[in-house]
C-alpha cells in the first residue's frame, strides 16, 4: 500500500486537472448529474443510507434499489442487472468518470470501497451520450463532495458483526471560505464462514478484506475559478468459496488507483469544467492460495475530459463534452500482451426551456475508437409540468458498449472482429407529488442488438461473438413518504416495485438471472435521540438457464432486516442491526446461498 500511495500522489499532482459544478457551498465532481435529474428519475442515497447495509455495495443495491444483484456468496464475485441487461451494460461512474474495467467491461461491485463515498446515485436507463460505454441498462454513480465554511469536523463509524466481520471508517474534513479538505480511511475484514444447514452449505474459504483511502481538496482561486482534486486508493483480497473441504481454495486480489484534478471556470453565461484523470486497475487470480498467481492483469487509463456550457439566454443552453482516453493493458497468462487503444469522443447537447413548465434536451455523440467502428449515438428528452402535482419526463436514446480487452485479445478465443453492442430505448417517468407523498411510475422499453456472448467453439475453447438480440420491457414504481409529525417525531418510507420482461428475440425465453418481479421497502422512524428502520426485499422466481427450466430456477424469497440506534451525549450513537430476521434460505446465484439470520453492533462518534 505504501508504494501505491506514493505513486498515486505523484500521478495526481502531475497528471490531473478536471472538474464539475454545483452550489457555492458544496462541490460535486459529477457536474452533469444535476442536469440529468431534470429529465430522468435518479435515486440518491446518502452516507447514512449506505451505513444501513455497510457490508458491501451488493447489499445496498439489493435492499435500496430495483437493481438485481447476482452474488456468488456474500462478499464474493457480484454483478448487477438493470432492467434486464447484463453487468457489462451497467456503467459505474466515479465522480463523473466511467470506471468500468478495460478487461472485463464491467464494474466490480464488491470492490468499491463503499463507505468512502458521500452519496450514491442510481440512474436507470440509457446514458451513453453523457457517461460513455456501458450505460445501457443504467448507471451507478459513486460521488464525493467537498463542503465550504464548515470548519473542522470528523467522525468514526465502527461495526462488528457475525462471522467475525469488522468494518471501520474514519472521516475528517476542514473547510473555510476558500479551502476544503477531506480524508477518509476504511478497513473491512471478515472470516465470512456462514453456514446454511437447509442447503448443507458452508461458506468455506469465503474470507475477505479491503482497505480504502480517499482524499479530496478544493480551492477557490478567485470568484471565477476553482481547482479540485479527488483520489482513491483501494486494496482487497477475496477468497472464493469452495463446496468441499478437499477442493483447492482460490483467491482474487485487487489494487486500484483513481485520481482526478478538476478546474471549474464560471463567468456570466459561460461555465467550463476541465478534468484530467488517471485510473489504474491491478488484479491477480490464485488457483491455489498457497501458490504464486496463476493469472492477472494491469490496466492504466489516461483521461482528459472537458465540459463546456454556454447560456445564450435563460431559455437556451449549449453543452459540448469532449473526451480523450488512452487505455493500456497487459495480462498475465491470458495472452493479452501490452495492448493499447485511443478513444476520442465528442458530444453536443442543446437544452431548451420555452416555457416555465416545459423543457427539452437533445444530444448527439460520436466515439472514435481505435480499430473499432462505433455508431452515432443520440438522445431526446423532455419534461412537462402538466399539473401542480404531476409532471412527465420522457427519453428516447441510442446507447452502446464497445468490446473489452478480454473480448478482443484473450487467448485462446479473443475476437478482434467484434462489433459494439447497441441499444435503442424509450423510457418515461410519471411523477406525482402531493404534500409529503410522491409516486414515480417508469415504464421502459429496450432493444439490444449484437449482444456479445462467449460460446464454445469447434476448436474446444470458448470465444465471444455478436449473437443475441434482446428485448427488455417493463415498469418500475417507487413511492416515497417523508413526514415531520411533530418536533420530535419523523417518519420516512420508500417502497419500490419492478416488473422486467427481458427475452432473447429468437427464443422468446426470459434471460438468465432476470427476475420478473422485485419488491423492496425501507421504513424509518425517529423519536428524539432514537432511530429505527426496517428493510424488506421480495424477489420473484428467477431462471438460471436459457430454456426457463423450473428445476434449476431460484425460488421466490422474502428477506427482512431491521436496525435501531440511539444518540448519547449528542456526539455518540450506538446501534444494533438484525439481518435476515425471517431466517430465509435464499440464493441470488445457483448453489451459493446467502447468510441466514445474523447481527451487527455499531458505534458512531462525531467530533
Amino acid at each position: 500500500m505504501k508504494k501505491v500511495f506514493v505513486s498515486s500522489c505523484l500521478i495526481s499532482f502531475t497528471l490531473c486537472m478536471a472538474q464539475e459544478k454545483i452550489i457555492d457551498t458544496v462541490y460535486v465532481f459529477d457536474n452533469q448529474m444535476n442536469r440529468v435529474r431534470n429529465f430522468h428519475h435518479v435515486t440518491k442515497l446518502t452516507s447514512s443510507d449506505l451505513e444501513k447495509n455497510a457490508t458491501n455495495l451488493s447489499e445496498v443495491l439489493r435492499f435500496q434499489s430495483p437493481v438485481y444483484i447476482k452474488e456468488n456468496g456474500r462478499g464474493a464475485v457480484s454483478s448487477p442487472s438493470f432492467r434486464g441487461t447484463t453487468a457489462q451494460q451497467t456503467a459505474f461512474v466515479w465522480n463523473g468518470i466511467n470506471i468500468n474495467s478495460s478487461f472485463l467491461g464491467q464494474g466490480d461491485i464488491n470492490n468499491t470501497g463503499l463507505l468512502g463515498y458521500d452519496q450514491l446515485d442510481i440512474k436507470p436507463g440509457g446514458g451513453s451520450v453523457v457517461y460513455g460505454s456501458g450505460a445501457i441498462g443504467g448507471s451507478i454513480h459513486l460521488n464525493n463532495t467537498l463542503d465550504f465554511n464548515k470548519g473542522l469536523k470528523g467522525s468514526l463509524y465502527s461495526e462488528a458483526g457475525s462471522y467475525e466481520t469488522f468494518n471501520t471508517i474514519l472521516r475528517t474534513s476542514y473547510s473555510n471560505e476558500k479551502l476544503s479538505v477531506k480524508f477518509s480511511g476504511n478497513y473491512a475484514i471478515s472470516k465470512n464462514d456462514y453456514e446454511v444447514e437447509e442447503k448443507n452449505y458452508i461458506n468455506r474459504n469465503g474470507n475477505y478484506y479491503n482497505t480504502t483511502f480517499n482524499f479530496g481538496l478544493s480551492y477557490k482561486l478567485n470568484y471565477n475559478n476553482k481547482i479540485s482534486w479527488q483520489s482513491q486508493l483501494f486494496d482487497s483480497s477475496q477468497h472464493y468459496p469452495v463446496f468441499f473441504e478437499t477442493t483447492t481454495p482460490t483467491k482474487y486480489k485487487t489494487q486500484n488507483i483513481r485520481s482526478l484534478i478538476a478546474w471549474e471556470y464560471n463567468k456570466k453565461n459561460i461555465n467550463n469544467n476541465l478534468r484530467l484523470a488517471y485510473t489504474e486497475e491491478n488484479f491477480q487470480y490464485y488457483a491455489s492460495i498457497t501458490e504464486p498467481k496463476s493469472s492477472g492483469g494491469s490496466g492504466k487509463n489516461y483521461i482528459i475530459k472537458n465540459d463546456f456550457n454556454y447560456f445564450l439566454n435563460d431559455k437556451l443552453n449549449i453543452n459540448i463534452i469532449s473526451e480523450f482516453q488512452q487505455n493500456k493493458g497487459e495480462g498475465y497468462l491470458s495472452g493479452i500482451k501490452d495492448v493499447s487503444r485511443n478513444i476520442f469522443s465528442l458530444a453536443g447537447l442543446i437544452r431548451y426551456f420555452p416555457f416555465k413548465k416545459l423543457s427539452f434536451e437533445t444530444g448527439v455523440k460520436k466515439d472514435f475508437i481505435e480499430d473499432i467502428s462505433s455508431p452515432l449515438l443520440f438522445s431526446f428528452s423532455g419534461k412537462w409540468n402538466a399539473l401542480k402535482f404531476y409532471n412527465i419526463k420522457t427519453s428516447f436514446s441510442k446507447n452502446f458498449r464497445y468490446p473489452s480487452f478480454n473480448d478482443l485479445y484473450w487467448q485462446p478465443g479473443g475476437n478482434i472482429n467484434l462489433k459494439p453492442e447497441t441499444a435503442i430505448q424509450l423510457d418515461m417517468n410519471h411523477e406525482f407529488k402531493i404534500n409529503d407523498f410522491s409516486l414515480v411510475i417508469s415504464p421502459f422499453y429496450i432493444k439490444i442488438k449484437d449482444m456479445i456472448r462467449w460460446l464454445p467453439t469447434a476448436n474446444g475453447y470458448w470465444a465471444p461473438i455478436n449473437t443475441d438480440n434482446v428485448e427488455s420491457y417493463g415498469s418500475e414504481v417507487q413511492i416515497d413518504y417523508r413526514k415531520k409529525i411533530t418536533e420530535n417525531h419523523n417518519i420516512n418510507a420508500q417502497l419500490g416495485y419492478s416488473f422486467t420482461k427481458s427475452v432473447n428475440s429468437d427464443t422468446q425465453k426470459q434471460l438468465m438471472y432476470v427476475p420478473l418481479h422485485k419488491f423492496f421497502s425501507n421504513i424509518g422512524y425517529e423519536y428524539k435521540f432514537m432511530k429505527l428502520y426496517i428493510q424488506g426485499m421480495w424477489n420473484g422466481k428467477t431462471y438460471t438457464t436459457s430454456d426457463e427450466s423450473n428445476n434449476e430456477a431460484l425460488k421466490s424469497y422474502f428477506v427482512l432486516n431491521a436496525g435501531i440506534s440511539g444518540t448519547l451525549l449528542k456526539h455518540y450513537s450506538v446501534g444494533f442491526k438484525i439481518n435476515n430476521i425471517t431466517n430465509t434460505v435464499y440464493e441470488t446465484t445457483l448453489y451459493y446461498p446467502l447468510p441466514m439470520r445474523n447481527y451487527n453492533l455499531f458505534v458512531n462518534i462525531n467530533f
